[in-house]
């Protein structure tokens, strides 16, 4: 039998990289220093200030979501986990008839939800053509997970809304999708 030796320093080289691949390979990613600084501020009768770890201390709800920017560019199809936001309204007095939810980046952006959309009612939706079809029952989340992993920052995470079917292909307006989500406000 032979033996063949690396010259000289290749051997500790070689060692190095076997054991980083190694390492590498069995670890788990450290979690994004972005998630455990982020907070939502939930207004309504109440106030509450919720991390990511809360949100996933409720019940999670998963689900297909799909959408389209209006300039035409398609996201997703998307396996989407997080918490309805019924949920999260409840912990500051929940929602009611007339009243709205106003979800709101650190960018300004904002988008107002009605009760009715919030009950999952009241969305336009199209197939896979981009033809309109009968909504099927719909929930909007704030989504932390997508596609099995943490919402990434260039995908609007940690936290981010999305709009959710049971039914896969379900496409629904992007503008909705809010990114980066930091406050919640319930109002009248």
């Amino acid at each position: 039998m032979s033996r063949t030796f690396l010259p000289g320093g290749m051997a500790v080289v070689a060692t190095a990289i076997l054991l980083f691949s190694i390492v590498a390979g069995c670890s788990t990613p450290a979690q994004d220093p972005l998630a455990a600084k982020w907070r939502v501020t939930v207004n309504g009768t109440t106030e509450k200030v919720l991390s990511i770890k809360d949100l996933e201390a409720f019940p999670a709800v998963n689900g297909h979501g799909y959408c389209v920017s209006t300039t035409g560019f398609r996201f997703g199809p998307y396996r989407c986990k997080g918490v309805d936001l019924r949920d999260i309204a409840a912990t500051v007095g929940g929602i009611h008839p007339g009243q709205k939810v106003w979800v709101s980046a650190p960018d300004g952006y904002l988008w107002v939800f009605d009760y009715d959309q919030v009950e999952g009612r009241g969305f336009i939706t199209f197939d896979e053509n981009l033809r309109e079809l009968p909504p099927p029952p719909l929930r909007i989340i704030l989504m932390y997970e997508q596609d099995g992993k943490p919402v990434s920052y260039d995908d609007g995470g940690p936290a981010r809304i999305a709009i959710i079917s049971e039914k896969p292909g379900v496409i629904t307006e992007g503008s909705a999708w809010v990114k980066w989500v930091d406050r919640i406000e319930i109002r009248d």
